[in-house]
């Protein structure tokens, strides 16, 4: 519990502290006021304790939705704009969505597709050739 108190991640941390105080025998109004969030939530934290022990008290990942669909989605726009400038469209995001929809039957907000597309460019950036500062591209 000690150790878990000096934890780096912020959240995990208060808990521990938490509990140690109401070890000591604070309440939970007086912890709730030291930590500045509410007695229920200062209730939840020792309710954990008590019911699963120490590792309730650590940080999780929150539930969310899987990765899955944007992957799905990147997929079909990579290979949508991977074709040649000639054979392509002028893809837009609402094209793009449409015609992820039409092959994977799946929807997509723009901005839910823009995050693995945004990806997907800043890990491309990363394999361009270098060019130190001071010095100029040569056409050819």
């Amino acid at each position: 519990m000690r150790a878990l108190s000096r934890s780096d991640v912020r959240g995990e941390a208060d808990r521990a502290r938490a509990i140690l105080l109401i070890l000591q025998g604070w309440t939970s109004l007086e912890v709730a006021e030291a930590f500045g969030v509410t007695p229920e939530a200062v209730r939840h934290w020792r309710g954990w304790f008590t019911e699963r022990g120490v590792d309730a008290l650590r940080s999780t990942l929150a539930p969310g939705p899987p990765r899955a669909r944007g992957e799905r989605a990147l997929a079909v726009a990579s290979l949508m704009l991977r074709q040649p400038v000639e054979d392509r469209a002028n893809w837009t995001l609402p094209r793009l969505r449409a015609e992820i929809r039409r092959q994977t039957g799946a929807s997509i907000s723009a901005g839910r597709l823009s995050v693995p597309l945004k990806r997907a460019a800043s890990a491309g950036a990363g394999h361009r050739k270098a060019i130190p500062r001071g010095t100029t591209r040569e056409a050819g």
